[in-house]
């Protein structure tokens, strides 16, 4: 949870686009066939650049000149070997710890710092680069729009033009967990490419990496890392006693992991040729001091606990379950995923008073209201019952809290249905008691982490773990360093990445 911007490229907020008129002939670069469409280039540069001037406004680029730089240098190298090379493209890193990737039409790329940190080569991150790349290169982007106005749908530019992949572990799951509130979240179901959109991205991926001298066996590389991602999820999950997450990793919504590598490799091997050194030495160095998972600006989780040094505020969520912090919200959810606690920044115009809060926010039709004390905050707590976006009624549990600095925070009990409430009701009031002022000892524990190289010790994981601040630290480690699902060790003395 941001103190002043959102770093989400959430579909509502995006300008709408319209589709009209029946469309026009032209040529995909890649195919060369002709293929009627409701967008020529000109209008796909139009609807990217607008798109992404929002992007930048809501997720941020990273700070950090030489890493753009570096990403921009690779973006480049590829798209020169494109179909579309007459575009002028534009590469950007995100300030985001999510794992993600996406494009805009008309040649906008960008790549997460969070997705940055498990690539373990220039070549991996290439791969990655590349299929984004072939996305634009083929028009995927202007045929969705194409066939969205065949069925008669008004889209969302960037929800329908633009290929925004939500991880599950963080805004998707507060979008999801806010619609049992009454807030939509059925246009984020326009934003996925179809199986044979997303394979025709993997081969013209390898096609360029081939033609920029890397070598295509890095797009399996990077399937294999998605596959880590997905076991290590379910192996976490499992160890915690909840449900495996479903999609929480870059392209969650592409086909299985497991056909994709299985196509991907027959694709790599019509490959043969000689190609550069992966630039595994380069990678690491560009992405030395990377921050690592959040910032103290969007928050920082710790286990079951969450803090935000900038607001003044931490929490604690109950025993078996979870912390999910996304830009506009943070989400503290049960183990069954459908109940949570979810928090908000309060702004301004929302009122001035608890009550004014619960009248323009909440909009209730009947209930009751309470003062409490919250760790010695002020707060507001209100019990009834509200009309949600179908007309219908259901129940209303929110309080609202005067924090530091006079900030108001909105804390919204949250779930699936009415029983799923009842059941989690004693542990979401258990995580709304656990609101607080920042104390001093939550000050040295909310410390935000960063990627550093090291030389791999003859302990091997288990020596590196001891000095690691990451939970579940050795097989956290394995993972980000490509090895966790069967891969083979370091050899003693090489660099590896680790978390300080």
């Amino acid at each position: 949870m941001t103190a002043f911007r959102l770093f989400r490229l959430a579909p509502a907020s995006l300008a709408l686009l319209l589709l009209v008129g029946c469309g026009t002939n032209v040529v995909n670069p890649v195919s060369g066939r002709s293929e009627r469409s409701v967008m020529d280039e000109s209008s796909e540069i139009a609807e990217g650049r607008k798109a992404h001037q929002q992007a930048l406004a809501e997720y941020g680029a990273l700070a950090n000149p030489r890493l753009q730089a570096y990403v921009n240098d690779i973006g480049q190298k590829l798209v020169r070997q494109s179909h579309r090379a007459n575009l002028q493209w534009t590469f950007t890193v995100l300030d985001s710890p999510e794992v993600n990737a996406f494009a805009l039409p008309g040649g906008f790329v960008y790549v997460t710092r969070g997705l940055m940190a498990y690539m373990d080569s220039e070549a991996d991150l290439a791969g990655v680069i590349g299929h984004e790349i072939g996305h634009v290169t083929a028009r995927h982007s202007a045929q969705r729009a194409t066939s969205a106005q065949d069925a008669g749908i008004g889209v969302l530019a960037a929800t329908v033009l633009g290929v925004l992949i939500e991880s599950a572990t963080g805004a998707q799951g507060t979008a999801q967990a806010a619609s049992q509130i009454g807030q939509s979240v059925a246009a984020g179901r326009l934003a996925s490419y179809s199986r044979e959109q997303e394979s025709q991205a993997d081969e013209l991926g390898a096609e360029y990496l081939s033609r920029a001298r890397y070598n295509p066996n890095n797009m399996v590389d990077v399937i294999q890392q998605l596959k880590s991602q997905e076991r290590f999820a379910a192996d976490q999950a499992q160890a915690e006693g909840r449900a495996a997450p479903a999609g929480a990793s870059w392209l969650a919504s592409h086909p299985s992991n497991d056909k994709r590598l299985a196509d991907i490799r027959r694709v790599a091997e019509r490959y043969s040729g000689t190609y550069d050194d992966d630039g595994k030495q380069r990678y690491l160095q560009a992405i030395e001091g990377l921050p690592f998972g959040e910032s103290s600006a969007q928050g920082l989780t710790r286990g079951r606990n969450f803090f935000h040094n900038d607001l003044g505020i931490a929490m604690t969520a109950p025993f078996g379950w979870q912390v999910k912090n996304s830009a506009d919200a943070v989400m503290l959810v049960n183990g069954s995923g459908d109940a949570a606690l979810i928090v908000r920044l309060v702004p301004a115009s929302a009122g001035s008073t608890h009550d004014d809060i619960i009248r323009n926010v909440v909009k209730p039709s009947d209930g009751r209201t309470e003062r409490r004390s919250f760790n010695g905050l002020s707060g507001t707590h209100f019990e009834g019952t509200r009309r949600n976006g179908q007309g219908s009624m259901q129940p209303a549990v929110v309080s609202v809290v005067t924090g530091p600095s006079n900030n108001n925070f909105l804390l919204q009990y949250a779930a699936k249905d009415a029983n799923a409430l009842q059941l989690a009701m004693p542990q979401l009031r258990e995580a709304e008691s656990s609101f607080r002022p920042l104390s001093a000892a939550d000050r040295s524990t909310a410390q935000p982490w960063s990627l550093h190289r090291a030389a791999f010790p003859s302990g091997g994981f288990a020596e590196l773990a001891r000095r690691s601040p990451l939970p579940n630290a050795a097989a956290a480690l394995r993972l980000l360093n490509g090895v966790y699902d069967g891969g083979v060790d370091p050899r003693v003395g090489s660099p590896v990445k680790v978390v300080r």
